[in-house]
C-alpha cells in the first residue's frame, strides 16, 4: 500500500508510533522499500522493524519506574550527565540492537537514519543554542510540519543507511547522534565529526520520500504530535495521533504516560487501518 514510510521525531511521544504500527501494519500488509527516521522516531522505526514494539514499550516503562528523577546532580559525577535519559536511552538501545538484530534490519526495507550537521561557519557551542532557539520560535509561532529554520541558518541533513553499518555499536552511535538535543543527549559523532538531532532541520523526514513520490509512489508518514494543516504533496499521507500524547519528550518519570502512548497508538493504528481498507474499496 505504501512504498516509503518516515517516522517523525519526538522523544517519548514516539512510542505512540510503536503501538500505530503494530495494529496497523498486520491489517495493512505495510511492506515499504524505504523507511526514514529521525531521533527518537528512527528508533520507534528499527524496533517495529524488529516486531518488537510492545516489549520495547514494557522496558521503557519499567525503567520510569525506578524512581529517578529528570534532573540528578549525582548522576553527573558517576554517568557524567546530570540528565539520567541519555544513559537510560543508551542502554535501552544496546539492550535490543545485537548481531541477530542489525542482521534481520538489512534484510528488511532500505532505513534511512536522519541527523543533522551544524552549519560550516559556526562552532558548536553557538550552532546547538541557535539551531534550538530557531526551531523552538518557529514551532511555537507558526507550527509547520516541515520547519525551515535550521537550513536557513546553514544546518544540513545527512542519511545514514543501516545497510552499510557494520555492527550493532555504530547503529547505536548513529541512533543516539539522530537524537542528540543538548544537554539532554550528548552531541553524537559519526564520522569523526560532531552529528545532532536531524530535527534541527527537519522533524518530520521526508526528503528521501520525494524521488519516491516522483516515480508515482505511494508514501505515509507517521508523527508523533497534532498539527492544525498538512501540506499537500501527491501520493503523500500524513497520520497523526487523534489527541496529544500524554508523556513529555524526555520524562523518565511517568511510566504510566509510556504505556498510555503506546495504547493509544494501537487504537488510531486500527481506526486508521479500517479507513485505508475501506478505501481502498
Amino acid at each position: 500500500m505504501f512504498d516509503a514510510i518516515a517516522f517523525a521525531g519526538g522523544g517519548n511521544r514516539c512510542y505512540w508510533q510503536g503501538g500505530f504500527w503494530e495494529a496497523a501494519a498486520p491489517l495493512l500488509g505495510l511492506k515499504p522499500e524505504i523507511v526514514v527516521g529521525v531521533s527518537a522516531g528512527a528508533w520507534s522505526a528499527c524496533y517495529s522493524l524488529l516486531g518488537l514494539g510492545r516489549r520495547v514499550n514494557e522496558m521503557v516503562a519499567e525503567g520510569c519506574s525506578l524512581g529517578r528523577r529528570n534532573f540528578e546532580w549525582r548522576a553527573w559525577r558517576s554517568e557524567g550527565s546530570p540528565w539520567p535519559v541519555s544513559r537510560m536511552y543508551r542502554s535501552l538501545i544496546e539492550a535490543i540492537i545485537d548481531e541477530s538484530a542489525l542482521e534481520c534490519l538489512k534484510r528488511g526495507p532500505d532505513i534511512l537514519i536522519c541527523l543533522a550537521r551544524k552549519p560550516r561557519r559556526l562552532p558548536l557551542s553557538l550552532a546547538i543554542p541557535l539551531g534550538i532557539a530557531t526551531y523552538q520560535i518557529e514551532k511555537k509561532w507558526r507550527a509547520p510540519v516541515h520547519p525551515k529554520g535550521g537550513r536557513a541558518i546553514g544546518f544540513r541533513p545527512e542519511f545514514l543507511r543501516v545497510r552499510d553499518l557494520t555492527s550493532p555499536a555504530e547503529l547505536s552511535e548513529a541512533l543516539m547522534a539522530s537524537a542528540s538535543v543538548p544537554p539532554f543527549m550528548p552531541v553524537g559523532q559519526v564520522g569523526g565529526m560532531a552529528a545532532l538531532d536531524g530535527g534541527l532541520v527537519d522533524n518530520v523526514p521526508a526528503e528521501p520520500l520525494r524521488s519516491v513520490e516522483a516515480q508515482g509512489g505511494r508514501t505515509l508518514v507517521i508523527l508523533s504530535r497534532l498539527y492544525r494543516t498538512f501540506p499537500q504533496v501527491a501520493g503523500r499521507t500524513y497520520v497523526q495521533p487523534t489527541e496529544p500524547v500524554p508523556v513529555g519528550q524526555f520524562d523518565i518519570t511517568n511510566p504510566a504516560g509510556i504505556r498510555k502512548a503506546y495504547e493509544m497508538g494501537l487504537k488510531d493504528g486500527e481506526i486508521f487501518a479500517r479507513r485505508m481498507r475501506l478505501r481502498e474499496t
